[in-house]
């Protein structure tokens, strides 16, 4: 189908410096937690987003030096000569593709307290670390700023050994130079301290240094933030003072939360009021983000001048061939980001990235998994998934792309599962794409057959005569208090038809009066379960063993963001307390650390602990099989929260592993390919 000729606009070619972009798609520099610790990884998934028409790709933030260490979370480096081969192999793959890559070097500063490498962290000023540990950095002396000038232009002359189009200077994110920039963080009184002048005077040096390092062939960026640089300011000042040394701008806010806010609190294109004052005050190219999903937002983007190139990190980690989509007149078929950031939970905990939408992120040179391909089936035989929620949508959607004859059977008459529940919840109706994807791609599918307001019994499935059946129904949550701090469950419940589970408030069964919201599940669950029943006027009281509202979400972004909406809604937070008993007036608390009893008046509980795999139908066929009564039916699997309750993320790729791994034969008790750092 040709391309929707609106869309023109986003596949002009645009020249920065000495190279060309071949069209305005720019995924900037994001974490991906490989890192220097896994380059083939990292190379395989950078270049799928070259494949998918990126016309620039960048790597993560890239260490000069040994004392810019963020370990144990993985990042780029450009030390020595085993991280510029490391290097090659993903620019390599970016320029297969026609694409440009880009390195987008780092020194932390203060915030990097080198637990790897153990070099003593070097800042603006003496600083305590921002990540944590009780260390703080050194004052930069002159000296030290000259071998950071030094470290910069040698791992610049690094990247263009490796093959790198476009070398960054990096000045936002609370790094060093943006502490230096600051006048919150540069207390210097030399000439590196006071005026604004000064206070750039080094990103101005970095910038000149690298254009005279490697501007004959690499552009030069730099990444800046156009908020919170001082009290009064002076973003504009400075970045004017700046404005035509590089040959390109990558516009960012200091506030990662903003920045890449979860869909909860942050829409698309966000930044826009921020930063549109940039293109007013520069000649140069400008790129910037806002979890662009929609091609008619990018358009309206470059029309009316916000900036040149549409920036990506997580539509890109969702969709690597969104640029491609739209190019071949296909943007209905675009995995659109759903903004949940477990992407950037990845990061956190120093593994590999992870996406709800995109299955095959991160796994595109551990198991050789295409975004967009899958090999061909290699039988005739008819598969029947039970449960149409996240893992039985993409099975089936899978299974359908390699050609298999899939039956897709659910109970209710909506698809999606929990997706769908849950998309109704307070902030969370983008999650919903999880569902819109896969049941469009599903009705396109001739070889697929939907049965919706289709629960099955064992002897229901028998009088289908399927080969094989995949059981993907679900979980429940539990009401008895069963979760991480409590093993056994609370047994001092009374009052059962007081006690609910996020499934009742789902279903539209909300307690009334005085509510306790026990969070032992730590995620956003209790969150906007709490925030939906202050809304219907319940006095709402949070409880949580944690010392943190939905302490997990702090790898997401969302934690700081999700305790404000919670203080401000007016809700009552009781942290570090475990819930031991209720009465059906009276919920008995205890603290975590003195065990000292606490009592608080409720009318109703609501448990958000753990869940209940729905294995039942599983069960029985399962038994049917291994008795000899279960007809031509070959194969019985559980998938998803059926197998083992976890997020969405981790349902969709269950559904997918199976569709891929279906006729693969016999796995071997350890698949896993380990990836490694070259020395």
């Amino acid at each position: 189908m040709p391309r929707d000729p609106r869309y023109d606009v986003l596949f002009e070619p645009v020249k920065v410096g000495p190279v060309t972009a071949k069209n305005r798609f720019y995924q900037v520099p994001h974490c991906t937690g490989m890192g220097w610790l896994r380059p083939n990884t990292l190379a395989a998934m950078r270049g799928v987003k070259a494949e998918g028409g990126w016309g620039v790709v960048n790597t993560e933030y890239c260490s000069i030096h040994p004392t810019s260490d963020d370990l144990p979370y993985p990042y780029a480096s450009l030390w020595d000569a085993s991280d510029i081969r490391a290097h090659a192999k993903m620019t390599g793959n970016v320029h297969e593709h026609g694409a440009l890559a880009g390195v987008e070097l780092w020194h932390g500063g203060s915030r990097s307290s080198n637990q790897f490498s153990r070099d003593v962290a070097i800042g603006v000023t003496s600083l305590p670390s921002a990540s944590g540990v009780p260390f703080q950095s050194r004052a930069m002396d002159k000296q030290d700023i000259a071998q950071l000038r030094r470290w910069h232009r040698d791992a610049a002359l690094r990247a263009r050994e490796a093959e790198f189009d476009l070398v960054y200077v990096y000045a936002a994110h609370g790094y060093l130079l943006s502490h230096f920039l600051s006048a919150q963080t540069n207390h210097r009184t030399d000439e590196y301290g006071g005026n604004l002048r000064n206070r750039t005077r080094l990103c101005r040096e970095l910038i000149e240094e690298t254009k005279q390092a490697v501007g004959d062939k690499c552009a030069v960026a730099v990444r800046f933030a156009v908020d919170g640089l001082s009290d009064d300011n002076e973003s504009r000042d400075m970045f004017s003072l700046m404005a035509e040394m590089p040959d390109l701008w990558d516009i960012t806010v200091h506030d990662y939360s903003h920045e890449m806010g979860v869909s909860r609190f942050v829409g698309e294109a966000s930044l826009e009021p921020l930063m549109s004052f940039v293109k007013s005050a520069t000649t140069k190219p400008v790129v910037t983000v806002g979890r662009f999903t929609s091609p008619d937002t990018m358009v309206s983007h470059i029309r009316r001048g916000v900036s040149d190139f549409i920036g990506a990190a997580r539509p890109s980690i969702a969709d690597p061939f969104l640029p491609n989509k739209i190019a071949d007149g296909r943007p209905e078929d675009i995995r659109e980001c759903i903004g949940c950031n477990i992407c950037y939970a990845g990061d956190g905990l120093g593994v590999p990235i992870r996406c709800t939408q995109n299955p095959a992120m991160g796994e595109e040179w551990r198991k050789g998994w295409h975004p967009e391909t899958i090999s061909a089936k290699q039988s005739n035989d008819k598969i029947l998934v039970v449960g149409a929620g996240p893992a039985g949508l993409e099975c089936a959607r899978a299974l359908g792309q390699r050609g298999y004859e899939v039956m897709l059977s659910e109970a209710r008459r909506e698809l999606g599962g929990r997706v769908t529940l849950e998309a109704r919840l307070p902030g969370l109706s983008e999650w919903a794409r999880v569902r819109d994807y896969r049941t469009q791609q599903l009705q396109a599918m001739a070889n697929v057959q939907i049965f919706p307001e289709s629960e099955l019994s064992a002897d229901d499935v028998a009088l289908v005569e399927p080969d094989h059946v995949v059981i993907a129904t679900g979980s429940s949550w539990r009401n008895d208090g069963l979760g991480r701090s409590n093993t056994a469950g609370i047994s001092r419940l009374q009052a059962p038809s007081q006690i609910f589970t996020p499934d009742d408030i789902m279903a539209g069964r909300l307690p009334e009066g005085r509510v306790l919201v026990f969070d032992d599940d730590n995620y956003y669950m209790a969150a906007v379960v709490a925030e939906l029943l202050n809304t219907a006027n319940a006095s709402v009281t949070y409880v949580t063993p944690e010392n943190l509202v939905a302490s997990f979400g702090a790898e997401t972004a969302e934690q700081h963001g999700t305790q404000k909406r919670l203080i401000e809604l007016g809700v009552d937070l009781v942290l570090a307390h475990n819930l031991h008993g209720f009465d059906g007036n009276e919920a008995l608390l205890k603290c975590i650390y003195t065990e000292r009893d606490r009592t608080v008046l409720a009318d109703a509980i609501v448990m958000v602990t753990a869940r209940s795999p729905n294995e039942a139908l599983y069960r029985e066929l399962l038994e049917g099989l291994a008795q000899g009564s279960a007809g031509p039916m070959k194969s019985v699997r559980r998938i998803g929260d059926c197998e083992a309750p976890a997020i969405i993320a981790a349902a969709v790729y269950a559904g997918h592993r199976y569709a891929r791994e279906f006729d693969a034969g016999d796995a071997s008790d350890n698949d896993v390919k380990r990836d490694g750092v070259e020395t």
